[in-house]
């Protein structure tokens, strides 16, 4: 660990039981996954690992999310916050979060009746961000598959066979898409290239690449200055 991380563990407000609460996060989708319990310990943990650790304040213990059951967290990032009392922690799941096999723990909802329910907030989005927002509901659509598997569907299928199958489906739909372009066929390498898209977007599932890792590449590209 780097002195910074030390400093910073340091400078943290744990409570009396030398306890921090850790929110648990979505990095691709924000969806609020978990809510636990850090000490110094688990925290260092999971800045060397790379996956979350936590205190069990039942059984007074370490406990590494996913150990036993394999659904792992990877972290991409912690937050404090402006009090030091509290961890935001986001998070590429390996599996449901929630014991009882549901993607997030908090699946269960108090109904909100009269006047004391707010209509639904809609989302404000740039030009870009509405063009591309279907690349992110599918992408947490085949994150949904992956960890789900109904039965009967094509991702299912996919991630079942592995990432051979998926592989070759990659190489069938570019070499279609080729063919399409060369054809000067429009209707045809719409439809190609769109195959093309979704089978990418399982590889990158399969891979544990989020999408916005992609994009951030691409804007680092479209930022340097250009040689020419």
């Amino acid at each position: 660990m780097s002195q910074e991380q030390e400093a910073i563990i340091e400078g943290i407000r744990w409570n009396e039981s030398g306890l921090l609460p850790a929110v648990v996060q979505d990095a691709r989708t924000l969806e609020v996954l978990m809510f636990a319990y850090m000490n110094p310990e688990s925290l260092r943990l999971t800045l060397t690992s790379g996956q979350t650790w936590f205190w069990s304040r039942s059984r007074s213990e370490l406990w590494h999310k996913g150990g036993t059951s394999g659904n792992t967290q990877a972290v991409t990032s912690i937050h404090y916050d402006c009090d030091s009392d509290t961890l935001l922690v986001k998070v590429i799941p390996e599996g449901p979060a929630c014991h009882t096999g549901e993607n997030t723990c908090f699946y269960r909802e108090i109904p909100l009746t009269g006047q004391t329910a707010a209509a639904e907030p809609q989302r404000t989005a740039s030009a870009d961000e509405g063009r591309f927002a279907v690349l992110g509901e599918l992408e947490r659509v085949i994150a949904e598959r992956e960890t789900q598997r109904p039965e009967g569907a094509y991702t299912t299928y996919l991630f079942d066979k592995g990432v051979d199958k998926i592989l070759k489906k990659v190489g069938e739909e570019a070499s279609e898409t080729i063919i399409a372009a060369k054809n000067k066929d429009n209707a045809e390498l719409r439809l190609e290239v769109s195959d093309l898209i979704y089978h990418l977007l399982v590889l990158l599932q399969e891979r544990k690449l989020p999408l916005d890792e992609i994009l951030d590449e691409l804007s680092a590209r479209h930022e340097r200055p250009r040689r020419d």
